[in-house]
C-alpha cells in the first residue's frame, strides 16, 4: 500500500509540473475603428496621342474611412490637381492641361486578412478597392488655345476636326466647366509602421464619359493614378485576451486488495439508479429567444428536477462558429444559456441554487454540422 501511494504522488506531482509548463494563448480580436489616409506624392496618367511623359502630372489624395471588419471596409476619398491632354497633327504637337477635383466613395477590402488570418502584427496587408464618384473638371482654357493654334496653322481643315497621320480623325471639344460621373478600381499596398501608422502606395485605374480630354472620340476617357502617403488609425484596432489552458485530467489509481474469506458476504442493499437527462434547446441564427417548438424542453428539464429534489442541471450555451466574430457569438452564446436559466427561475420556480450555468461561445462546436451549434445543451442529474 505504501508503494502504491507514493506511486500516486509521483504521478500526481508530474501531471502538475507539465500543466506549469504550459503557458495560455493570446488571442487578437479585431476592433472597428476610423482612419484617416493623406496622400500628397501622386501621379496621373491620361491616356492620349502623344508621347506618354507629355500625359503625365501630379496628383493627390486625402480620404477618411471606416473599417468595419478584418476584411471590409469604406472610405470617403478626395482627389485632385491636375490633367493633361494633347494632339499631334503632321509634325506639329499641340498640349494643354486643366485642374480638377474628384470625390469618390470607394469600398476596400483587405485580402491579406481575407486568406491569411486577422494578424494585427503582420508588416505588410495587401488590398484592392472599387468605387464612383464626380470628376469637377475646370480652368481649360488652354485646350481652347490649342484648337484655335490648330485652325491657324491648319486653315483647310474642318472647323472641328483633327486629322491623325494614321487618317483617323477626332472631333476637337474644349468645355469650360464639366462635371462627370467616374468609376474606378485598384490595388493597395500597406507598410505597418506601429499599431496607429502605415505607409503604403495606391494604384488606380479611373474611367469616365468622352470629351474629358476636349476630344470626342466616341469611346470613354480613361486615367490612371499612383499615390504614396500614410494612413493614420484613429483609436485601438484590436485588443487581447488570454485563451486559458485546460486543466489537466487527473486519473486517481485506486489499488484494491481482496481478501477471500469463508464467511458468507452479506445480501448488497439494492442500489436504484436515476439516469441523467440532457435537453439540446437550439435557438434561431443570431437571436438568444426560446422558440415554442423548443419551450417544451424546459419543461421536461423543470419535470426532472421537480421530481428529484437533490437533481441539479448544468446549462451551456453555444454559438456556431460559422457566422459572427468571437465578441458577437461569446454574447450569444451567454444570452441562450441565459434564457434557459431565467425559464427555469421564472416560469417553473427552480431554486436558483440549483442551476449552474456557462457559455463557450463559437471557440467549442459541440455538433459536426454549423447551424446545430445554436444551442444551449442542458444536462441534470
Amino acid at each position: 500500500m505504501k508503494k502504491t501511494i507514493m506511486s500516486c504522488l509521483l504521478a500526481l506531482g508530474f501531471l502538475t509540473a507539465s500543466a506549469q509548463d504550459q503557458q495560455p494563448k493570446t488571442e487578437y480580436v479585431f476592433n472597428p475603428h476610423w482612419y484617416v489616409q493623406i496622400q500628397p506624392l501622386g501621379v496621373q496618367h491620361t491616356l492620349g496621342e502623344i508621347d506618354f511623359v507629355d500625359l503625365n502630372s501630379y496628383n493627390v489624395q486625402a480620404a477618411l474611412g471606416r473599417q468595419f471588419s478584418p476584411v471590409v471596409g469604406a472610405r470617403l476619398a478626395v482627389n485632385a490637381w491636375q490633367s493633361k491632354g494633347g494632339s499631334k497633327i503632321k509634325t506639329y504637337t499641340y498640349k494643354w492641361d486643366w485642374k480638377y477635383v474628384a470625390p469618390s466613395v470607394d469600398v476596400t477590402f483587405n485580402l491579406s486578412n481575407l486568406f491569411c488570418g486577422f494578424n494585427p502584427n503582420r508588416v505588410f496587408n495587401f488590398g484592392v478597392f472599387g468605387g464612383l464618384g464626380a470628376n469637377f473638371g475646370f480652368s481649360n482654357d488652354k485646350a481652347g488655345d490649342a484648337k484655335a493654334a490648330i485652325q491657324a496653322d491648319f486653315p483647310t481643315l474642318a472647323a472641328n476636326k483633327l486629322y491623325w497621320d494614321n487618317a483617323d480623325n477626332l472631333d476637337f471639344y474644349p468645355w469650360d466647366n464639366s462635371v462627370r460621373l467616374f468609376g474606378q478600381a485598384g490595388i493597395t499596398g500597406d507598410f505597418k509602421i506601429s499599431d496607429a501608422i502605415s505607409v503604403g502606395l495606391e494604384l488606380s485605374a479611373n474611367t469616365l464619359s468622352d470629351t474629358y480630354n476636349s476630344k470626342k472620340a466616341g469611346n470613354w476617357d480613361w486615367y490612371f493614378n499612383a499615390l504614396a502617403g500614410v494612413k493614420v488609425n484613429l483609436g485601438p484596432t484590436y485588443t487581447t485576451r488570454e485563451i486559458p489552458v485546460p486543466e489537466p485530467e487527473i486519473r486517481y489509481v485506486e489499488k484494491i486488495v481482496e481478501k477471500i474469506v469463508e464467511k458468507p458476504a452479506p445480501a448488497a442493499a439494492a442500489v436504484v439508479t436515476v439516469e441523467p437527462l440532457r435537453r439540446d434547446v437550439f435557438f434561431l441564427i443570431n437571436k438568444t429567444e426560446i422558440r415554442p417548438s423548443e419551450a417544451q424542453k424546459v419543461k421536461e428539464i423543470a419535470d426532472y428536477l421537480n421530481e428529484h429534489p437533490t437533481a441539479k442541471v448544468m446549462i451551456t450555451g453555444y454559438a456556431d462558429a460559422g457566422t459572427g466574430n468571437n465578441r458577437i457569438n461569446d454574447r450569444l452564446a451567454a444570452g441562450r444559456a441565459d434564457a434557459v436559466v431565467k425559464s427555469l427561475k421564472k416560469d417553473y420556480g427552480i431554486a436558483e441554487s440549483r442551476i449552474s450555468y456557462d457559455s463557450k461561445g463559437s471557440r467549442v462546436q459541440p455538433f459536426a454540422e454549423n447551424d446545430m451549434n445554436r444551442v444551449s445543451i442542458c444536462i441534470a442529474e
